[in-house]
Order: C-alpha cells, then sequence, then structure tokens
C-alpha cells in the first residue's frame, strides 16, 4: 500500500520562491532572510486577520483542493478543524499582537512550514489583540515523524490461545462461573457498554514504518494516528525548528520563555456536558466520556478507566494514576488496622495500670517545666495526657508498627507486579531503549562535541566527563547548603519553642496557663507549617537553577533530577521538626539544679510527664491535615476560582449565549495551563503522603485512615481538574513512575527504622513492660492465667 496525501504539504517561501521540502536531517533546515525583502506579506500582519474569522495561511494548492467539495457543517462548528472542514487542528499556538518578537514568530513558522505543517490564523473574539495560530499535520509528515519517533502502531489483532483442560477442570470452571452468577454484581465494576472499544489493546504493536506500511491496520488515514499521538508529533517538530541564527535559538520552549508566544498547547476534544443522558445517547466524545464515568463525584467508588485515561492524556499520565489507584486501594487493611489500634485503645482505657497510677498520684510533686513562671504540679495533672497517650501508645502499637514495615515492602513488590501488567498492555516493556530522545537545550549546546555512539553507529552530542563532573559538584553543594537552610529553620523553631513556655506559663487565661505545654507545641507545629510553605517557594527555584546547570542528556533524566532534589528538600523541610520531637526532645535537658541551657541561657525543653508521643502525635496530626487541606485547595480551588473569574468578565462583556458560541481553541485558551512540571506536585505529594502513613506510623495510628480519605477525594480531584479546569496536556509515554520508584524503596527502609526506634525511644512501651514486671505493685506476684 502506497502512502497517500490526507493533505498538501506546504512550501516554504522564502524571496518569492518556492522552495522543495527537504527530507528531515539532524538539524532543521532553516530560512533566513531580509525581512523587509521578502515579497509575501508579513504573518503578523493586522490585514490577514479579521475579528473572529479564520485566515488560512497554507497555500494556494490546498485551497484549490478545497472548491467544490463539500464542506462539513458539523466539523466546522465544532471548532476542532479548519475551515475546510477536512483538516483536523493538532496544535493551538498564542501570542499578542502587540509582542515586540515579530521577526522571531516570522522566521520560526516560515521554518513551521517548511516542514510541511499547514497553519491558519484567527484572531481572539474577545480580545483582537490575541491571535491563535491552529496547525494541522497532512499524512506525509505523521508518517515521517512516526517513523523517526518510533511510534508503536497496531499492526496485527491478538489471538488468544486457550489451554487444554481436563474434563474434571471445565466441570468445576462451569460450577465455578454459576455460583458467581448467583452473587451480586460488584458495584465498583465500570459499565462496559459505555466504554468504547480500544482497539489499540487488542493488537500487537510495532514501531511505524511507512515501507512496511501494508503491515499496519489501516481503516482510515486520518484516524489511523489518534489525536494524542498527532499532537505528540506536532509537539515533537515545533522542539527541533530554529528561529534565529544560533546553535541555541531552537525550538518552541525558548520562544514560551521569551515571550514571543502565550501559549502551546493540544485541544481537548469538545465539551464535557452534554445535554443529553450518556446512558441514552452515547457519549459525545472521550472527553464527555471521561467526565461521566471516572471525573464525576457520582463515580467516587468505581474502578478507574485506565485504558481511557491513557488514550486521552498518554502513558505517562495514565501510569500516575494506576499507581494512585493501587496505593489507595492498599491503604484499607493498613487503615482498618490502624482504626483498630486507636479503638483498642478507646475501649482499654478505663484499664490501664499506668493512666489510672498517674490520675491517682495526687502526692507526688514535680519540678517546673521553665525557670520563671512555671510553677510546680502534681503528677495527676497530667491525667488527661496519659490518657490520650494511651489511645495512641498502647500495647497493640507494636504488632501495628510490624505490620505497617511488613505493609510497605509487600505494597512496592506488588506495584511491581501491577506495573509490569500494565506495562505488557500498553507495550511500554521496551519502549525505553528504543524511544529515549535527546533534549534540545543539551543537543544545541554540545552540538559540536559529537561521537559515534556504539549502540546505534550514530553521531550523537557527547558531554565531556570533567565538564559533567564538575556541574555535579556545584549542583551537590547547592543541595547541601540548602538542606543546611532548612536545620537551620529547625533550630529556630527550638528556639522559640524553649522561649515561649515561660511566656504562655505566665499568660492570663487560665486555660493556656495550664496548658502550656500544648499551646507551645501548637502554635511551634503552625509556625513550622507556614515556614515549610515558605520555603518551598525558593527550594523550587532553586531546584530548577541547578537542573539546568547539570545539563542532563535526556528529558527522564532532567526529570528524575529535579525530582530527586525537590523531594530531598521537601522531604528534610517537612520531617526535620518531627524527627527532633521523636528523638531529640527531651532527651538532653540535665536534671534539676544542672539544667543544660542553651546559649548558656535558656533551659532546653522536657517531655510531658506523659511522655513525648503526644507532641509528636500532634506534629503529625495537624502537619498531616493542613497540607492536605492546602495541597487540594491549591490543585483545585485556585483554578476554579481563576476560571470563574474568566467566565463572569466574559459574561458581563458578551453575555451567556456569546460564551457558548466560542470555538473550542478560545474555551481551552481561557482554562488554567498545567503546571510547569508536569505531575511533579500530584507524585511529590503522594510521597510525601505516604512518609507520614509509614516512618511514625507508630506514634499515628490513624495516619494511613486519613490518607485513605484524603485518597479517595484526590483520585477525583485530579480527574476533575484534568478533564474541566486544565488546558489539554501533552501525550507523553513511560514505562513506569521513574525515580519515584527509588523514592519510595528509600522511605520503606527507613520506616522499618525510625518505627524501631519509635518504639524503643519515644514510646513508653519498654519502661512499662520493665515498670510493670519489676517494680509495679503486682511484680512478682502474678501467675499464667490470672494477669
Amino acid at each position: 500500500m502506497e502512502a497517500s496525501s490526507a493533505g498538501s504539504s506546504i512550501s516554504a517561501v522564502t524571496g518569492g520562491k518556492a522552495k522543495p521540502h527537504q527530507p528531515v536531517a539532524k538539524d532543521v533546515n532553516i530560512f533566513f532572510d531580509e525581512l523587509e525583502g521578502v515579497n509575501s506579506p508579513s504573518k503578523d500582519d493586522d490585514s490577514l486577520l479579521h475579528h473572529g474569522n479564520l485566515t488560512s495561511t497554507s497555500d494556494d494548492a490546498s485551497r484549490l483542493e478545497v472548491v467544490g467539495e463539500e464542506v462539513p457543517d458539523k466539523n466546522k462548528a465544532n471548532g476542532l478543524y479548519f475551515r475546510d472542514g477536512k483538516c483536523r487542528i493538532d496544535y493551538i499556538l498564542v501570542y499578542r499582537k502587540s509582542n515586540p518578537q515579530t521577526e522571531k514568530r516570522e522566521v520560526f513558522e516560515r521554518n513551521i512550514r517548511a516542514e510541511g505543517l499547514q497553519m491558519e490564523k484567527e484572531s481572539s473574539l474577545t480580545n483582537s489583540d490575541i491571535i491563535f495560530v491552529k496547525l494541522h499535520a497532512p499524512w506525509e509528515v505523521l508518517g515521517k515523524y512516526a517513523e523517526l519517533m518510533n511510534v508503536r502502531m497496531p499492526f496485527r489483532r491478538k489471538i488468544y490461545y486457550l489451554h487444554r483442560r481436563y474434563k474434571f477442570m471445565n466441570r468445576i470452571e462451569k460450577q465455578i462461573s454459576r455460583f458467581r452468577g448467583w452473587l451480586p454484581r460488584k458495584p465498583m465494576k465500570l459499565d462496559k457498554e459505555t466504554l468504547p472499544d480500544l482497539e489499540e489493546n487488542d493488537c500487537y504493536t510495532a514501531p511505524f514504518s511507512q515501507q512496511r506500511i501494508h503491515h499496519f491496520i489501516i481503516h482510515n488515514k486520518d484516524t489511523f494516528f489518534n489525536n494524542a499521538t498527532r499532537s505528540r508529533i506536532v509537539h515533537h517538530i515545533l522542539q527541533r525548528v530554529k528561529y534565529e541564527e544560533g546553535k541555541n535559538k531552537i525550538g518552541l520552549n525558548r520562544l514560551l520563555s521569551n515571550g514571543s508566544y502565550e501559549a502551546a498547547f493540544p485541544l481537548h476534544e469538545g465539551s464535557y456536558r452534554s445535554k443529553n443522558s450518556i446512558k441514552t445517547h452515547g457519549a459525545e466524545n472521550h472527553r464527555h466520556l471521561l467526565y461521566e464515568c471516572w471525573a464525576s463525584w457520582g463515580v467516587w467508588y468505581k474502578y478507574q478507566p485506565l485504558d481511557l485515561v491513557r488514550r486521552y492524556f498518554g502513558e505517562k499520565i495514565g501510569l500516575y494514576f494506576a499507581w494512585l489507584g493501587w496505593y489507595t486501594g492498599m491503604l484499607f487493611p493498613a487503615a482498618f488496622i490502624g482504626l483498630f489500634v486507636f479503638l483498642y485503645g478507646v475501649t482499654t482505657l478505663n484499664h490501664c495500670q499506668v493512666s489510672k497510677e498517674v490520675c491517682q498520684a495526687t502526692d507526688i510533686i514535680m519540678c517546673p517545666i521553665c525557670d520563671k513562671y512555671c510553677p510546680f504540679m502534681r503528677l495527676s495533672d497530667s491525667c488527661v495526657y496519659a490518657k490520650v497517650t494511651h489511645l495512641f501508645d498502647n500495647g497493640a502499637t507494636v504488632f501495628f508498627a510490624v505490620f505497617m514495615a511488613v505493609w510497605a515492602t509487600v505494597f512496592l513488590e506488588f506495584w511491581k507486579r501491577r506495573r509490569a501488567v500494565i506495562a505488557y498492555d500498553w507495550d511500554l516493556i521496551d519502549w525505553e531503549e528504543e524511544e529515549e530522545e535527546i533534549r534540545p537545550q543539551f543537543e544545541a549546546k554540545y552540538s559540536k562535541k559529537e561521537r559515534m555512539n556504539p549502540i546505534s553507529g550514530k553521531p550523537e552530542p557527547y558531554q565531556a566527563f570533567a565538564d559533567k563532573c564538575s556541574r555535579l559538584i556545584v549542583s551537590a553543594s547547592g543541595i547541601f547548603f540548602m538542606i543546611c537552610v532548612v536545620i537551620a529553620a529547625v533550630f529556630g523553631i527550638v528556639i522559640y519553642r524553649v522561649v515561649t513556655v515561660s511566656t504562655f506559663a505566665a499568660f492570663k487565661w487560665a486555660l493556656i496557663r495550664n496548658n502550656s505545654q500544648v499551646a507551645t507545641t501548637g502554635t511551634a507545629v503552625c509556625i513550622n507549617f507556614c515556614i515549610i510553605m515558605l520555603l518551598n517557594v525558593l527550594y523550587e527555584k532553586v531546584a530548577l537553577f541547578l537542573t539546568n546547570l547539570e545539563q542532563p542528556r535526556t528529558e527522564s533524566e532532567w526529570e528524575n533530577s529535579f525530582t530527586l532534589k525537590m523531594f530531598l528538600f521537601q522531604f528534610v523541610n517537612l520531617n526535620s521538626s518531627t524527627f527532633y520531637i521523636a528523638f531529640f526532645l527531651g532527651r538532653f535537658t540535665g536534671h534539676p539544679g544542672a539544667y543544660l541551657r542553651l546559649i548558656n541561657r535558656w533551659r532546653l525543653e522536657e517531655c510531658h510527664p506523659s511522655g513525648c508521643l503526644i507532641d509528636l502525635c500532634m506534629q503529625m496530626g495537624i502537619i498531616m491535615v493542613l497540607k492536605q487541606t492546602w495541597n487540594n485547595f491549591m490543585e483545585l480551588g485556585y483554578p476554579l476560582i481563576q476560571n470563574w473569574w474568566t467566565r463572569r468578565k466574559l459574561r458581563q462583556e458578551y453575555g451567556t449565549q456569546r460564551k457558548t458560541s466560542f470555538p473550542q481553541w478560545e474555551k481551552d485558551y481561557n482554562l488554567q495551563p498545567m503546571n510547569a512540571y508536569g505531575l511533579f506536585d500530584e507524585y511529590l505529594e503522594m510521597i510525601l503522603q505516604f512518609g507520614f502513613t509509614t516512618i511514625f506510623v507508630a506514634a499515628f495510628p490513624l495516619a494511613p485512615l486519613l490518607a485513605l480519605l484524603n485518597n479517595i477525594i484526590e483520585i477525583r480531584l485530579d480527574a476533575y481538574k484534568f478533564v474541566t479546569q486544565w488546558r489539554r496536556p501533552l501525550a507523553s509515554r513511560a514505562k513506569d513512575i521513574g525515580i519515584w520508584y527509588g523514592i519510595l524503596e528509600g522511605i520503606g527502609i527507613l520506616s522499618v527504622i525510625t518505627n524501631a526506634f519509635v518504639i524503643a525511644v519515644t514510646s513508653d512501651f519498654i519502661p512499662r513492660l520493665v515498670y510493670a514486671y519489676k517494680y509495679g505493685p503486682c511484680a512478682g506476684q502474678g501467675e499464667a492465667g490470672q494477669k
């Protein structure tokens, strides 16, 4: 089968002469000429644009092809096609006419057309200064770049062979299936009738090749490459087109950073809402289907349609939601056991010998906890705290700590199995070795230094070992310095705790005066949270600078390097105070008459007579709840408020009827862009939560339950955000969750160590056992079976 054209290839016009399209080489062909001497009019010229009218900048041949043909009205109306109703919009660029970077845009767009992409421009309906550039990739361009990018496409349907079974086994299976038919249907399963048949999941795939095009299953060339793949190919071209002379003057990202273009994004497939019910009329498009069966709050208890998520958003986002769903499912047994430990503490509260003796110790006088204003206190004054401590620190806590250590390991091993199944179903097993692409920034910086790749035999940019080592040393020094800043912030919190204990002890209100330690801990945690959020802004800029300084070779290496830095910063930032409370608070205070003092002035803070575990529990509970609440607000609440404000302004200026008639590119432009770092914030939030759930879980058994409740909401929040509040992200491929898995393994190992130390050092479990069997009122008197 010979590939036929789905649209005309556009030749580049320079000096009034048409040059034939040349095959793709390592560096994209670029045409520079005197802009004043160009015979063709400027692409930014206002005379080419009419407010709200489509204006094609494609060549005359492509225009003549449309003449005499019937234009599909439906395609023209939905805002997903060019004016001819046939060329689908694969990518959108947005710029302002008032922007001074006109010359760079002209050269960039000229080279885009030289690569064969078709282009149309249109001014915004709401602001004539905003110009939308619509790009379409014809069949020849898609085929050529799909072959260069090794895009895997379906070529043969899968045939499933059933193993030969014995009659006895067949009878058993029939009886089991008949028994299952009597059982009620699982409510978590999705209705398969509403999900489309995803053909690529039932076919073997292979890297696309134009010479072997007859092997591939092509029913329609317009739909052979799905929308996500088409956008990915166009983005690949835009990242390698030059806009100016010079080795670094290349790629769409640089034009976005210098303000030449304001935005760049693929289009959503229409509206996510419909007047008709999906059960009676079916889904209008994949976006509508995702909203109804995934992002809607009414399906919070159902499984996720991961194949559909992968088809619409790409493998990387699909793997994130697969991991998040798996993590949420594995939290159910951990949350159940943690709740059982807490309820066990509630039921045994009145039978706890330790809290009984503390509450009855009215004749034991304790020394003041500070120098000036703190009075002497009776041990019985801490009765309430002793009982609250028993809720979290009881006989079942040790069992729960061991269980969570095993749970963390089992979770990771089971995720390996789940990921392998997904990688096989989505054909990702050998992807990384075949299709890893060099970053344009790396290619531009080291293009003069090339060497032969020993595997592919092709020349590629090369970074000298000395250059790489020097950059890594500078980056490691920056990381060490920022971690020292975190430790300095923790030291400041320690000083605050030491100073304010006496302040709260002399407070006017009796409630605060009598609970000065709790007030100190609570305010210190809130201040610590504010410092955490402020330092996170600084860490992001520092991590970005250090990662770009290292010049990683590929996008995955860049993401892994940036991820590791940000995780180290935020993990130390979030958990340093928790480590201080767990292992250092009250350990180095000295004794009456010889107290240790900070800078020979302030007496170091002591634990409450009931132990330090209640402080650790407060630290974890407050930080966990505040962090999750803030993250959920920033993820969904902030985009919702911004989009609502945009819609309100449009409604005031143009009315509700005009708002509904906006084309799709205008609607998507008014949505919020996806985070610049992709899924980083989503992963980081969940990984830090995983650390809270496992590392100090012995001090706060309700952490898995809080994490479970948060994640059930988080899945639908993220789904709603991706489908309705964000512009469509560029589909990208990945075979796993990247460096996050190694971080999860490190947290799992750390959790075993820290929980053991919490039981041995922070908790009073071992001192209680020693007291009960050696010094207590019943020591040496009990016999087996008589408690």
